[in-house]
């Protein structure tokens, strides 16, 4: 597969760019599935959902989550599993995991503001941000946040 580094730009090209287009056609039919939306929302999600990843490679240190909503296109992405790795490693140099926050107590960072911040560092880092999609109810699950989940690079 051939994608974008890190440490290139998106610029003026969509973030389904990142990937091939019969991937994207594929994660997107698959969110149509399994979320019970339609294409264009679906699309939107994955076009989102790869913004975000990218977000998560350019600032591996940053404690970065994604909304409910966008998390549903990570999720139809990682189970695309060979796939999901060549990306992460082409425009991350690693893996990028998936770790939920599903701990009942501890010291977690709030999800809406870790969602905010993902939100701010994704337009720093002069990524397209659909608002309606970022909005309202917030993942449990993170790139990586202290003392909650961890990427393990």
């Amino acid at each position: 597969m051939t994608l974008m580094t890190g440490e290139a730009t998106l610029g003026r090209r969509a973030p389904e760019s990142l990937i091939p287009a019969t991937l994207f056609s594929r994660l997107v039919g698959r969110i149509v599935r399994d979320a019970n939306v339609d294409r264009q929302l679906a699309e939107r999600i994955m076009r989102q959902a790869l913004a975000f990843l990218l977000a998560c490679a350019r600032n591996p240190d940053t404690p970065l989550a994604p909304s409910r909503t966008v998390d549903k296109g990570w999720h139809a992405f990682i189970l695309h599993t060979r796939e999901y790795a060549d990306f992460c490693q082409d425009v991350a140099g690693r893996f990028i995991h998936h770790a939920p926050d599903d701990e009942p107590d501890g010291d977690r960072i709030d999800t809406a503001a870790r969602t905010e911040m993902t939100v701010d560092v994704m337009r720093q880092t002069g990524l397209p941000v659909d608002e309606e999609l970022w909005s309202g109810h917030q993942a449990s699950c993170s790139s990586k946040c202290q003392g909650c989940c961890s990427d393990h690079p």
